[in-house]
């Protein structure tokens, strides 16, 4: 079915020197690279204990200037409250009300909803609270000069970081026509803009917020990347460039605000952009959970332009998903590269340059500044850091200097993630369309049947004594001590599946139990998993800190089975 233009009337954003849509485009054309150390408060440390060479994260793209320019009230929730919440609940609050302002609104009109990406680790908050419950489970004889050492207890809501703050949001700005949170790593806000358009062309609602938030545990999120040898070592972004060391994390959230263009049109609201054409796709099967594929790549890029009815020699600037690690910017040259070859010059950028990788927000981030380039007529320079690395015999040539952008106006985002989820957005200028394309007809909604049904229940339980539980009301309660799965027949290494979280591997066997006998075809069939942050994945982090409380409450070394060497269970 084609593609219904859905029009962008609205913009929020809480980046890296900008906590404000026209703040991050001027610090575009300034070409400000806004990587710094992180905030002494998002260590959770204090200065001068235990080892700091531990415990500092490196160089990122770090918030700064929030608490100054946030006002906690208008939430229904007391300010205090508010306050005490982990700053994604507050950043999403606060773009979101940013985004509704600009399309004219201080609180949502009616059939209004949210998808908000969210990478689904543990804030800062969420850990220094798993770590607050485990100090307060040691012995009673320095239980309490531990806690003397330590802030107090944060809210107990900050432990639900993946799902909460897309409710809390939908309930603080009116937002009616549902909200739900989704993750689908770097490649998540342009997930966000397509199953946000969906909705506005079904006629489920008629204003969507779109858009994501990334505010984990700065050690979590640095740590995990230096693991996988894809940390820059020098802190420098580096997109495109031949001294490309490694990707430098940043923070924040981005929203817009969306609606089908012709409501927006009728309504005299102003259009920011027009969305033309999404394309999605899945390579984690051809090059593995991390390893990035260029033939998943091209297909979501064709898709794209499928889409949208246009072919892609008709963009005039393309913001690549390009994070400054040698192998994925390859990559992507060369599948950009065979999907624009018709294309005789193409200018190419990546907001990482001025950043870093915001991760879920990293497509946000990129058609944020994509949407000031088409409203400026300008293609902004990536800023120039080191020796431009060649794009290849094709058509992609990288920025390095502004350039006047006259006449029709097109632009292209890419964003691709872990597990090769893939995403690429066609975008028109908000000028390009006086009057939208008749709305394609709506086919009516097709009944659905549920073919198969898996379960994984109690100690030992299975789909069988999930059927029965329900049918005779005979609970099944005991928790389960231990974890089996059999390997044969899947595409994971042994030694992979050994360090995966116990629940992932319960889903993964459960999904083979239902898929067992049915035929699904790869290009048209997909996997949708609810899951929440694992407050144990908390206490990972927390171990590292655990040796700093020691010493400032002056006490003997901790015990061996801590966070990090063996991790204990959270109290219940």
């Amino acid at each position: 079915m084609p593609f219904e233009p859905v029009a962008v009337v609205g913009r929020g954003c809480v980046l890296p020197d900008a906590l404000s849509p026209d703040e991050f485009w001027r610090n575009i054309l300034a070409r400000r690279v806004s990587l710094g150390p992180a905030p002494p408060d998002r260590l959770g440390m204090v200065p001068g204990t235990g080892r700091p060479e531990r415990f500092t994260p490196g160089v990122g793209g770090f918030v700064n200037g929030f608490d100054e320019v946030f006002d906690p009230s208008g939430y229904g929730l007391a300010p205090a409250e508010v306050l005490r919440l982990d700053p994604l609940f507050q950043w999403v609050l606060h773009v979101g009300r940013q985004s509704l302002a600009e399309a004219g609104h201080f609180t949502a009109p009616p059939r209004s909803g949210l998808v908000l990406g969210n990478l689904s680790y543990p804030t800062a908050t969420a850990v220094r609270y798993a770590e607050h419950l485990w100090l307060s489970a040691q012995d009673p004889s320095v239980r309490d000069a531990l806690l003397e050492s330590v802030a107090p207890r944060p809210h107990a809501l900050n432990r639900f970081s993946s799902g909460m703050p897309a409710l809390l949001a939908a309930r603080a700005l009116g937002l009616d026509a549902g909200a739900y949170a989704v993750d689908a790593a770097c490649a998540t806000s342009l997930y966000t803009v397509k199953l946000a358009c969906d909705r506005l062309q079904d006629g489920t609602a008629d204003l969507m917020l779109a858009g994501a938030v990334a505010c984990s545990e700065p050690l979590l999120v640095h740590g995990g990347f230096a693991l996988l040898g894809a940390l820059s070592p020098t802190g420098r972004s580096r997109p495109f460039h031949r001294e490309a060391d490694g990707l430098v994390p940043a923070e924040g959230a981005v929203l817009f605000a969306l609606m089908r263009l012709g409501d927006a049109l009728a309504q005299g609201r102003r259009v920011l952009a027009v969305v033309r054409g999404i394309g999605l796709g899945n390579d984690g099967r051809a090059g593995g959970l991390v390893a990035p594929d260029a033939t998943g790549q091209e297909r979501a890029m064709r898709a794209a332009y499928a889409s949208a009815g246009v072919p892609p020699e008709s963009v005039g600037l393309l913001e690549c998903h390009a994070t400054g690690t040698a192998v994925g910017d390859a990559v992507e040259a060369r599948s950009a590269g065979r999907v624009f070859v018709a294309h005789r010059d193409l200018p190419v950028g990546s907001v990482k340059a001025n950043i870093g990788h915001a991760l879920t927000v990293s497509g946000a981030a990129a058609l944020l500044k994509v949407i000031g380039a088409l409203d400026a007529g300008i293609r902004p320079a990536t800023p120039h850091d080191g020796t431009p690395a060649a794009l290849g015999e094709g058509p992609l040539r990288l920025l390095t200097e502004h350039e006047d952008w006259s006449g029709p106006r097109r632009a292209a985002v890419s964003a691709f993630g872990f597990g090769g989820t893939d995403a690429h957005l066609v975008l028109d200028a908000g000028d390009a369309l006086a009057s939208p394309p008749p709305a394609p007809s709506r086919p009516a909604p097709l009944p659905l049947a549920v073919v198969a049904l898996a379960a994984r229940v109690g100690r030992e339980g299975g789909t069988e004594e999930f059927i029965a539980a329900l049918c005779t009301g005979r609970p099944c309660r005991e928790p389960r001590e231990a974890v089996a799965l059999a390997v044969k027949g899947l595409r994971f290494p042994p030694l992979d599946l050994r360090e995966t979280l116990p629940q992932q591997i319960l889903v993964l066997d459960a999904a083979r139990e239902a898929a067992h006998g049915l035929t699904l075809p790869p290009p048209r069939t997909a996997v949708v998993v609810g899951a929440g942050v694992d407050p144990q994945v908390g206490l990972h982090i927390a171990g590292r800190r655990i040796d700093a409380h020691w010493l400032r409450a002056g006490l003997p070394p901790p015990p061996a089975r801590r966070p990090g060497s063996g991790t204990p269970s959270l109290p219940r």
